[in-house]
């Protein structure tokens, strides 16, 4: 597969994967740990602030690999 092909493909896929990820990260954020201990909401935003980056860098680097 030709690299500029590889840039489109994970272009369209990273804009999805971030829409999905941010919808369900927001939707527990509002629901579920919105009750929960300040330590725990902090905990969850934490990780789920962190977590979109290790599948978003390998797609990346997957898009960024030569021909």
């Amino acid at each position: 597969m030709r690299a500029r092909s590889r840039k489109l493909i994970g272009t369209v896929v990273l804009l999805v994967f971030i829409v999905l990820y941010v919808w369900l990260a927001s939707a527990i954020g509002a629901g579920r740990i919105s009750v929960a201990p300040a330590w725990a909401q902090f905990t969850f935003f934490l990780v789920a602030g962190l977590l979109w980056v290790l599948p978003a860098g390998l797609l990346i680097k997957w898009m960024q690999r030569p021909d």
